[in-house]
């Protein structure tokens, strides 16, 4: 077997992104970048660097000490896997829409790991309500991202983790994705 001479070693702590899951994308990354001839000492500037990409898990305020977190392109349960996955504070969990026939179990043992309130977004959540409702003590039905946000915030303290992370399509609400994430930025409660 031949052994690959691309090496490098770059401590965890030095990537800004969230997630086991973007480690192992920052290690593909980096294995890619010394194939094509840039040195270690690049590729850590460019990671330290990085802040990733708009809705996907992308840290957008801190407010009263609880940090607000969009994570609107996760419409899908494994997606929202990885977003809780990637916390180990306590989480307020917006989530909610379309549901797109999403099995919620997959992800139910992080959920009563994890989340300390739900907030459910959209027209219809009772899948996602009937699947929580035993084990999250307060869950809150919102019907418009203002309402969901305030009421997050509300539920949260400091210390807390704020996570727009959906499960679900966007367009009983909203007009996709981008549009839900950019109004869950815009509306910090007072």
């Amino acid at each position: 077997m031949k052994k690959n001479k691309f090496q490098a070693q770059i401590p965890a702590e030095e990537i800004p992104l969230k997630g086991r899951h973007n480690l192992v994308n920052t290690m593909a990354a980096v294995l890619a970048g010394l194939q094509v001839g840039a040195t270690v000492d690049v590729l850590r500037t460019y990671f330290h660097n990085f802040k990733g990409v708009e809705h996907r898990l992308e840290e957008v305020a801190e407010i009263a000490g609880v940090k607000f977190i969009n994570d609107s392109k996760a419409t899908n349960v494994d997606s929202v896997y990885f977003a809780l996955d990637s916390f180990e504070e306590r989480v307020v969990w917006i989530a909610g829409g379309v549901d797109k026939g999403n099995d919620y179990e997959k992800i139910f043992d992080l959920v009563k790991q994890k989340v300390k309130y739900l907030v459910c977004l959209g027209r219809d959540n009772q899948k996602i309500f009937n699947t929580f409702k035993d084990d999250i003590h307060i869950i809150y039905q919102a019907d418009n991202m203002r309402d969901a946000v305030e009421q997050a915030f509300e539920l949260a303290r400091a210390g807390d983790i704020v996570l727009l992370s959906p499960a679900c399509a966007s367009f009983d609400l909203f007009k996709n994705y981008e549009d839900r994430g950019q109004q869950f930025k815009k509306l910090w409660p007072n």
